[in-house]
C-alpha cells in the first residue's frame, strides 16, 4: 500500500481547519482488518487568532505525532490516516484493529508531553466515514492541491508567479450542445476557445475544449480563478481537467 500525504485547508463547523490525509489509502478503504476510529484531541497551548497552530509550536506537535506514531507501532494498534488542527486544538486520527488497547497507546505517548491537556477515545467506524466524509477532500479541495502543487513546481523553476501569462485550461463534456454552451460563457469571460476535441472514455464519448486567457498563476488567484472554472463547467455538466502555465521567470 502506497503511503503519501496532502495537506489542505478547509472550513469545519464555520471555523478555520487545517487537514492532512493520508492519501495512499484511498483506493483500499474500507479496510477490513480495521475498523475503529481512535482520536487523540490535544489542545495548543498558544494558538493563532484563527486557531491554527503557531510556528513555534509547531514543533512541538510535530513530537507528539511522532510520538504517538511510535507508540502505535509499539502496541501494533493501527494506522495514522490524519490530522485536523482547528479551534486551538489537533485531532490526530488513527483506524484500529481493536480498540482495547488504545488507551495504552495514547497514555505511554502523552506521558511524555505532561504540559499538554488531552482527550482521546474510540468507535466503529466500519466504513471508514470520517476519512472519506472529513478527511478526504472534495473535488474543489483536490483542485487546490493540485493548484498549489504547480504553483510550488513553477517557484523553484524560478517562475515569477505575479506575472500575468497565457494559462491554458482543458474541460470535458457529455454532449456537444453542453460544450457548446460551455465555450459562449467562457469566452464571455475574456477566455479564447483553443481547441476542442472529442475522446473516447468508458465506452462513451466526451467532448473536450482548451482554452486560455491571460492571468496570473500565484496561489490564491489561481484558486480563485479554477473555481469559477468548476462552477460554470459544473453547471454544463462538464467536468473541468486542469490549467497548464509556461515558466515566466523575469
Amino acid at each position: 500500500m502506497q503511503e503519501y500525504w496532502e495537506a489542505y485547508v478547509k472550513p469545519i463547523d464555520g471555523h478555520k481547519a487545517m487537514v492532512s490525509f493520508n492519501a495512499g489509502v484511498s483506493d483500499y478503504i474500507p479496510d477490513e482488518q480495521h475498523l475503529y476510529l481512535g482520536f487523540v484531541k490535544v489542545k495548543l497551548q498558544n494558538p493563532k487568532e484563527d486557531g491554527l497552530v503557531t510556528q513555534e509550536e509547531s514543533d512541538d506537535i510535530g513530537f507528539i505525532e511522532d510520538r504517538l506514531e511510535m507508540e502505535s507501532l509499539r502496541w501494533r494498534s493501527g494506522k495514522y490516516i490524519g490530522r485536523i488542527i482547528t479551534q486551538g486544538e489537533v485531532n490526530f486520527i488513527y483506524y484500529l484493529k481493536l480498540d482495547f488497547e488504545w488507551s495504552n497507546t495514547v497514555e505511554s505517548a502523552m506521558n511524555e508531553f505532561p504540559d499538554y491537556k488531552y482527550q482521546f477515545g474510540s468507535k466503529m467506524d466500519t466504513e471508514w466515514e470520517v476519512y472519506k466524509k472529513l478527511l478526504f477532500p472534495t473535488i474543489r479541495e483536490w483542485q487546490i492541491i493540485s493548484n498549489h502543487h504547480a504553483c510550488n513546481s513553477l517557484k523553484e523553476q524560478g517562475d515569477n508567479l505575479k506575472i500575468p501569462r497565457a494559462i491554458e485550461h482543458k474541460a470535458y463534456f457529455k454532449s456537444d450542445e453542453d460544450r457548446k454552451i460551455f465555450i459562449a460563457q467562457v469566452e464571455a469571460d475574456g477566455f479564447t476557445n483553443q481547441k476542442e476535441m472529442e475522446v473516447e472514455f468508458n465506452s462513451s464519448t466526451m467532448y473536450g475544449v482548451q482554452f486560455y486567457r491571460l492571468d496570473v498563476p500565484y496561489y490564491y488567484d489561481i484558486d480563485e480563478l479554477t473555481m469559477k472554472i468548476i462552477d460554470i463547467t459544473d453547471a454544463n455538466n462538464g467536468q473541468y481537467d486542469g490549467w497548464e502555465s509556461s515558466l515566466v521567470k523575469r
